[in-house]
């Protein structure tokens, strides 16, 4: 029993925080003890439910269910010693209580024993009269072992007995998910909606299953069912206006998202969505508003930022780009994309010292893609730093060897250093990993594929 501020179930709680407060020593029955025990647990205020044991049991020293309270608490605080001796106790007085098995099955669990948990939990199954809890938590233990199969198996038994257990069917689905059995899913999903059609959870989990098949089609009907069936959903609306955009079909979309922001807070993610829809639409004034709503509304999504620097990237904007991909660092500077966006657009206006700061940062941030480092070096050979551009090449190769456009990079350089021996252990390289990139040399190093020596390494006459 939970307590109600609206009825009288609440008078046992007050007339034992009353108690607390006077020192009085009042009488309450075994049951009483036990629903404010677990009103407090609920609360998570263990002390008092701790104080709530202690009186319980010195009024009813035999109650069973009392001192499971006992062992849960001491569950809680990771005293296992203290509840697996009291448990086996208990287990001595009601040996088919199936509450001593489930706590012992926690005791396992909190061990990381999870197939020890499973063994427990299964032969509490015979003499269970309501087994649904217990075929959940199964469920959850095979989760932890990593056998979504059997993981699977059992969160269908707690649907077979119960069609509303949404706990169950989102962790049902998850196991389809994993196992990358959508079609078995779909199939479960519309066999499960045939006996309960108005389940909104199960019309939306069925809508996410034929999107990932790419059924669009089928996949909008769903959601549309999931409206139908609750028409406050605010998920359905969000990934009806997804498929909608696959389709193409961007005013419908854009009403989808809209109404989803009419029935809950504004969430980034809408907002962010419609103002690419309108940008499909080539509404770009539209589209600016709601790029601009979007980062309004949550500044720390990066996918706001990233969204309206591209949008002004595209349009050939570049001082708009840089201007919002400059608030962006402001706001993380931490932000990997941040740094390679900021790089490129300061390339493109020709700002070389700024776009070389970029795609360093970028590299101290961890991303050691090829590109990042090819292009911060082509800049450092622009700016003259052609020891540095070695020294940038030079650690590229170490993250990719044997990377054909380094090896050529190098070489050129080296040549230019006047350092044959090295340029030509370079070209070699280069040469044996991939002749096609030989124009790199023509292209970055002219002077240095003049020289006969050089386009004979190259191959070239």
């Amino acid at each position: 029993m939970e307590f109600s501020q609206n009825d009288n179930n609440n008078l046992p709680l007050t007339k034992f925080e009353s108690m607390l407060k006077t020192n009085n020593v009042l009488f309450f029955d075994s049951e009483e003890f036990e629903n404010i025990i677990h009103h407090y647990l609920n609360q998570g205020k263990v002390a008092l439910a701790k104080k709530a044991i202690k009186l319980g049991l010195e009024q009813h020293p035999t109650s069973v269910n009392l001192r499971l309270f006992k062992v849960e608490v001491y569950i809680f605080e990771n005293e296992l010693t203290k509840a697996d001796k009291l448990l086996n106790e208990l287990h001595n007085l009601e040996p088919q209580n199936e509450e001593i098995y489930i706590q012992k099955a926690n005791i396992f669990s909190k061990q990381d024993n999870h197939a020890k948990a499973v063994d427990v939990l299964i032969s509490a199954l015979e003499f269970a009269d309501d087994t649904t809890d217990l075929y959940s938590l199964i469920g959850m233990e095979y989760l932890f072992l990593d056998k979504f199969e059997e993981a699977k198996q059992n969160f269908m038994k707690c649907l077979e007995q119960d069609l509303e257990d949404y706990s169950a069917l989102y962790n049902m689905i998850y196991c389809f998910d994993f196992l990358d059995q959508n079609e078995e899913a779909i199939e479960y999903l519309n066999e499960y909606l045939n006996t309960n059609p108005y389940c909104e959870v199960a019309w939306h989990q069925l809508g996410k299953q034929y999107y990932t098949t790419k059924d669009f089609t089928k996949a909008l009907a769903a959601y549309d069912f999931a409206i139908i069936s609750d028409d406050t959903f605010v998920g359905a609306y969000l990934e009806k206006g997804k498929v909608l955009e696959k389709l193409k079909r961007y005013e419908e979309a854009i009403e989808s998202y809209t109404l989803s922001l009419q029935l809950d807070d504004p969430t980034s993610f809408a907002l962010l969505r419609i103002a690419q829809c309108y940008e499909k639409l080539g509404k770009d004034d539209l589209a600016v508003q709601y790029f601009y709503k979007t980062v309004h509304e949550d500044p720390l999504l990066d996918k706001g930022w990233i969204a309206i620097t591209k949008f002004y990237n595209k349009k050939k904007n570049y001082n708009k780009a840089l201007y919002y991909i400059n608030k962006a660092i402001n706001i993380d500077t931490e932000n990997v994309v941040y740094w390679k966006l900021y790089a490129k657009i300061n390339h493109r206006l020709n700002f070389l010292e700024e776009a070389e700061r970029g795609f360093k940062k970028a590299l101290e941030l961890g991303n050691y893609e090829v590109d990042t480092w090819i292009a911060r070096g082509d800049i450092l050979l622009k700016l003259g730093e052609q020891e540095a551009a070695i020294y940038n090449f030079l650690q590229a190769a170490e993250f990719h060897p044997e990377n054909a456009e380094l090896e050529y990079r190098l070489g050129g350089l080296y040549f230019l250093q006047h350092e044959t021996e090295k340029g030509t252990f370079h070209l070699k390289n280069a040469v044996r990993n991939n002749q096609e990139y030989a124009f790199i040399i023509e292209e970055l190093f002219p002077n240095v594929f003049d020289k006969p020596m050089v386009k004979k390494l190259l191959k070239v006459k």
